[in-house]
């Protein structure tokens, strides 16, 4: 059985969701904005922040992307199971992942959200393991950087478990 330890606690996840939800309120003032969540890991994340966002023009969206299946490293291939359904045509986007490593998997969805022509496209990710990171990514609104760890809770998984905890942790084997 892993052990869990405690790498963020819901209070400074509260503290920091509020602090990218007042910058991206900022910056898309009178804007049509698109938040595209990635299933299944976004969307707690995905669910506190545009609570915190204050734009009249928010339109949300979902795609599942799968890249890790039951294990705790990428396969490196990316499969779309479930595709955008809103136009993002002419509109900002903003893709909300929950943890960025390797980068293959935004990589990947950025050339696909090409072809639907938003006006633009930003990404916003709970964690940032830039250590591990493979791919081009920019990324331009980051909740924390942590260099490693498996790390599950606040929408994070272990073969689809530890999504409910409301802190991040780190399985400690």
């Amino acid at each position: 059985m892993s052990e869990l330890r405690l790498v963020i606690s819901p209070q400074e996840i509260a503290s920091r969701v509020k602090e990218i939800g007042t910058q991206i309120t900022e910056d898309y003032k009178g804007r049509e904005v698109v938040f595209i969540g990635i299933l299944k890991g976004a969307f707690v994340f995905l669910a506190d922040l545009i609570r915190v966002v204050n734009l009249p023009d928010l339109e949300l969206d979902f795609v599942r992307l799968a890249s890790y299946g039951k294990s705790d490293v990428s396969a490196g291939e990316v499969k779309i199971t479930k595709d955008i359904e809103l136009s993002i045509k002419g509109k900002d986007v903003i893709v909300v992942e929950d943890i960025i490593d390797t980068g293959y998997t935004l990589e990947y969805f950025q050339e696909v959200l090409k072809l639907h022509e938003p006006r633009s496209v930003k990404i916003c990710c709970l964690i940032d393991k830039a250590e591990r990171r493979k791919a081009k990514i920019r990324i331009d609104y980051c909740g924390f950087k942590i260099p490693k760890g498996f790390l599950v809770g606040y929408g994070l998984d272990f073969a689809e478990k530890y999504r409910h905890l409301p802190g991040i942790y780190e399985i400690v084997r």
